[in-house]
């Protein structure tokens, strides 16, 4: 959790309650610690909720100004700061710590070099980096015309694009084995109420999960990002589960990096989440030409190492393949290596059971049992890059997000 000590210096704020005018300048420091950064993601809270069409720049944490932005509380946050100013340090030495200071100005950012959120087809919304698509959230309305339709919208799902923004990486409906579908989040195995059980995975006993529209969208020069409302229903039709689901894409070069965050609540009282390694919890699958024509040089890296192709683990064949840090996908695509890694955290529920599957497909689940009093939050990165990686270099990644940098705001 960020150390904090709030100041602000504020410029023609008004009385409490009522909205702020002009400009407002935050003083902090931000400590390495112990592990080495390069363009890791830094978050600053702050007291006061600005917009978050707030202009930002950062001074003092790199040879020139960085750009910054304010974005809301993610849900499961709103407790620890009233917004967030974040922005991204090119590189700090393990050890260093600078001090820094952003001055938010309440005029509108300007629209060159930020993240768009645009919807060209009804039930598609894309993410891009000026001109470059980085995700497509696929939210259609269940048809329930033909079997076919149902199949196709019977749940929303997030594409990624391949780091240059040229071709999608993740499959949609259809191919091998249809239930999977880019970045996904659901579980096979629910029960709840009197003898109710659900499938939001396969959703073939009446069950869907619905997208009900967007809680929040923001974009800017750092990150783009929305909050989904997703609705989980049992095979009677009725909604027993309220999701808020998370995306993140953040401004970072050499490739994506994305985080994933759900939230979800029961409508319904006790509900058991349960299922197994290939049909439950986050979930990447990659394009159908894995299956198609590269299965044979999918490979994994792991914590204790890289894996050949046509060796796989998954549990419970594999007893001791849980509660991974990390787990990256080596796998091919238009003749182009790819590498995808899943980052945990200790404080996402255990024990994580992982698979591993070689047309593509990789993620964790585990057992929750959610109540009215004990809501189920998560949270997970995730890293897409060209090319190969070495193990080192996914564990470097793990490492800065589960140990973020120590951010102190002072005066």
């Amino acid at each position: 959790m960020h150390r904090c000590c709030f100041w602000l210096a504020v410029w023609s704020l008004t009385l409490p309650g009522t909205a702020w005018a002009e400009s407002a300048t935050v003083k902090f420091r931000i400590a390495a610690g112990d592990v080495s950064r390069r363009q890791s993601p830094v978050k600053v809270p702050l007291s006061h909720p600005f917009p978050t069409t707030s202009q930002v720049w950062i001074s003092g944490v790199a040879d020139q100004r960085v750009p910054g932005q304010v974005v809301a509380p993610s849900p499961g946050d709103e407790s620890l700061a009233k917004s967030w100013l974040v922005f991204i340090i090119p590189e700090l030495s393990a050890g260093e710590s600078r001090e820094g200071s952003a001055v938010i100005e309440a005029e509108a950012r300007s629209p060159e070099q930020t993240f768009r959120w645009q919807t060209a087809t009804p039930g598609q919304t894309e993410l891009h980096w000026e001109n470059r698509p980085v995700l497509r959230y696929m939210h259609p309305s269940l048809d329930e015309s033909t079997p076919e339709k149902r199949g196709e919208t019977y749940k929303p799902y997030h594409h990624v694009f391949d780091p240059q923004g040229k071709i999608l990486l993740t499959k949609g409906p259809g191919g091998l084995f249809p239930h999977h579908r880019g970045l996904f989040f659901g579980f096979n195995r629910i029960s709840y109420g009197a003898g109710l059980a659900a499938d939001t995975w396969h959703c073939n006993k009446g069950e869907y999960q619905s997208h009900e529209g967007f809680e929040r969208e923001e974009a800017g020069p750092v990150l783009g990002r929305h909050v989904c409302r997703v609705g989980w229903h049992g095979r009677d039709g009725q909604v027993f589960i309220d999701e808020l689901r998370e995306l993140t894409a953040w401004n970072t070069s050499g490739g994506v990096l994305l985080e994933l965050a759900s939230r979800l609540t029961t409508r319904v009282g006790r509900v058991m989440l349960d299922g197994d390694p290939q049909h439950a919890g986050f979930q990447f699958r990659a394009s159908q030409q894995v299956p198609d024509k590269t299965a044979s040089q999918t490979y994994y890296l792991r914590p204790d190492g890289r894996g050949e192709p046509g060796r796989f683990r998954n549990w419970p064949d594999n007893r001791d393949h849980v509660n991974l840090p990390w787990h990256a996908l080596a796998f091919v695509v238009d003749d182009q290596r790819y590498t995808a890694c899943f980052l945990d955290r200790p404080q996402n529920p255990k024990e994580a059971r992982f698979s591993e599957r070689d047309y593509g497909r990789f993620g964790s689940y585990f057992e929750y049992e959610l109540t009215t009093e004990r809501p189920l939050d998560v949270r997970y990165r995730f890293w897409l890059q060209t090319g190969e990686m070495q193990v080192s270099q996914v564990a470097a990644l793990a490492t800065d997000f589960v140990q973020p940098l120590q951010v102190t705001v002072h005066p």
